[in-house]
């Protein structure tokens, strides 16, 4: 009686396993489908669905990667690729996986990434001639990328020099100008350029006294000449 109830539970467990694995392989194969007529987010949920079966899919995994790629999501997609390259086994999926992981790098312009993973793909696979043009052309976008930094930042620099020497003559020349403006000032007057000297003040005192004694005489010569009986016209 236990020997059949233990048959039981083991036939009830191949048949669930069985089970499983057939409704992740219709979901992979559904995903499948939506892929190639390119509904990408119908095909993620079919292969979202076929990993909760079978969470360790590699299959599934890569599947799911590809679909999120074309939505252009690549740090999801990348994250399924690296999942994936740690359990697979097989060189020639390996080699896929790290292709695309490749293509996705370069999208990105991350072109050292793209070209370690471009290569890892080649170890898997030497005889792919598509991953070995997009390494030599990762490897000749990266010289640009760095030919074009060093330029930049040598055309920073002059900037920067040229700034620096534009500044230096910009207060060169302000100080210039401070200096002509000072010597183009009118000297300063002196306190007595509108005042009287001392000499001609006792000249003008002279005259004003000399006068007025003339003034006086001519007073003193009227009156006599009234008392006497006798006036002059005067001029």
């Amino acid at each position: 009686m236990n020997i059949r109830y233990i048959i039981f539970i083991a036939g009830l467990f191949v048949f669930a396993s069985a089970s499983a694995q057939k409704e992740e392989r219709d979901y992979i194969r559904k995903g499948n489908r939506l892929f190639n007529d390119s509904v990408f987010v119908d095909a993620e949920i079919n292969y979202r669905k076929a990993l909760e079966i079978n969470p360790n899919s590699s299959v599934s995994m890569y599947n799911l990667g590809n679909t999120l790629s074309q939505q252009q999501k690549f740090e999801e997609a990348m994250e399924q690729y690296v999942a994936t390259a740690k359990i697979e086994k097989d060189k020639d999926k390996l080699a896929h996986i790290y292709h695309n992981m490749g293509v996705i790098f370069q999208a990105g312009k991350d072109y050292a990434k793209a070209i370690e993973a471009y290569k890892m793909s080649l170890r898997n696979n030497p005889k792919d001639d598509e991953t070995r043009y997009n390494l030599a052309l990762a490897q000749k976008l990266l010289k640009d990328q760095e030919q074009n930094q060093d330029q930049n930042q040598d055309q920073n620099q002059d900037q920067n020099q040229q700034e620096q020497q534009q500044d230096q003559n910009q207060d060169q020349q302000n100080e210039n100008d401070k200096k002509d403006e000072k010597q183009q000032q009118p000297p300063q007057q002196q306190q007595n350029e509108n005042e009287m000297s001392k000499e001609n003040a006792e000249q003008l005192l002279n005259s004003v006294m000399q006068d007025e004694k003339d003034t006086q005489d001519k007073v003193q010569k009227q009156q006599q000449a009234v008392q006497g009986g006798r006036l002059e016209k005067d001029w």
